[in-house]
């Protein structure tokens, strides 16, 4: 059997596999991730219908499995279970108390179909992989506050939010509509809707004191969330050079790109670093201040201001 066919029979049983994991499959979105043309994915998918596969094709929407088609349980190989194993010390981290069990009872299954050697091989991996981040993700009062939101989302149902802001005394109620969730430097954030500012907000998953289901409906179509988090990228910005010394410019490498860093050029033992921005208030020149003894602001002169009014208020603090 030569090497083609072999390639060709992976993909057939990855297709198939892939149309029982969603309801709605596109030509596209197959020929995409195989990397593959669409007359070769249109063969592919002939060839699961001559062999028995009842397959829905519809022209503009895409390709399913007739309802009630199920193939037995599929094997995992022992890398794919391994990535489970990563997967589960995340879930356990990094996501509320809810979802966490769910995501352990699904685990059960997958270590179920696993022969005794690879089980005894993901035993081994679970003992040894540790997880321990830094930030809380969630009030401890709200154990499904990730698995309500996910409902919301896919049902389309407003949630009620009890919500304390970083600039707020007070908590404040707000009724929201997630469009999406996204994990960013050790806390989940949640882009929704808030019928209190009548515009999208982001809301910090461990500054929400309660969360509730509700029955009201969205009011608003809302697409997608790369597409409101890509639009923040056409808000004005304003542009900052700093130069960094050599010595420490690698310590700081890990948590530019989140400050707009834009591109570097190295001079001698200094970094000249550029960046990007649309908060030169508040978030860049707080985080300057980490190794503002190792650096120069060279342009704007107003980050200069802005650093230096937050060092006096500092230092009147401390005299007081």
């Amino acid at each position: 059997m030569g090497l083609d066919t072999i390639n060709r029979f992976d993909r057939i049983v990855a297709i198939l596999i892939q149309l029982q994991s969603k309801r709605i499959v596109k030509a596209q979105e197959l020929a995409n991730r195989f990397e593959v043309s669409l007359r070769t994915i249109y063969r592919d998918i002939r060839s699961l219908e001559a062999s028995g596969v009842p397959i829905i094709s519809e022209a503009g929407v895409g390709y399913s499995i007739m309802e009630g088609y199920r193939l037995p349980p599929v094997m995992f190989t022992r890398e794919e279970a391994g990535s489970f194993v990563a997967a589960e010390k995340l879930m356990q981290k990094f996501t509320d108390t809810s979802l966490g069990s769910h995501h352990k009872s699904a685990m059960y299954k997958v270590k179920s179909v696993l022969k005794g050697k690879e089980k005894d091989w993901i035993s081994t991996l679970e003992a040894q992989v540790l997880i321990d981040p830094s930030e809380t993700p969630f009030d401890e009062n709200i154990p499904n506050a990730l698995e309500i939101l996910f409902e919301s989302i896919a049902d389309k149902k407003q949630v009620f939010l009890k919500y304390h802001s970083l600039n707020s005394e007070k908590p404040s109620d707000r009724f929201i509509e997630p469009v999406g969730l996204f994990h960013e430097n050790n806390f989940w954030y949640v882009l929704s809707y808030c019928h209190i500012r009548n515009d999208y907000r982001q809301f910090r998953t461990d500054r929400m004191l309660s969360i509730t289901r509700t029955d009201k409906p969205f009011t608003l179509e809302h697409g997608m969330l790369d597409d409101h988090l890509n639009n923040g990228a056409d808000q004005e910005k304003t542009k900052i050079i700093i130069s960094v010394d050599k010595s420490i410019a690698r310590y700081i490498s890990a948590t530019r790109k989140q400050y707009g860093f834009v591109s570097q050029d190295i001079k001698k033992d200094k970094v000249i670093m550029t960046f990007m921005t649309q908060d030169v208030f508040q978030a860049f020149p707080r985080w300057y201040l980490m190794f503002g003894d190792y650096a120069e602001i060279i342009e704007p002169t107003s980050l200069k201001e802005r650093v230096i009014e937050i060092l006096d208020e500092t230092k009147n603090r401390l005299r007081n």
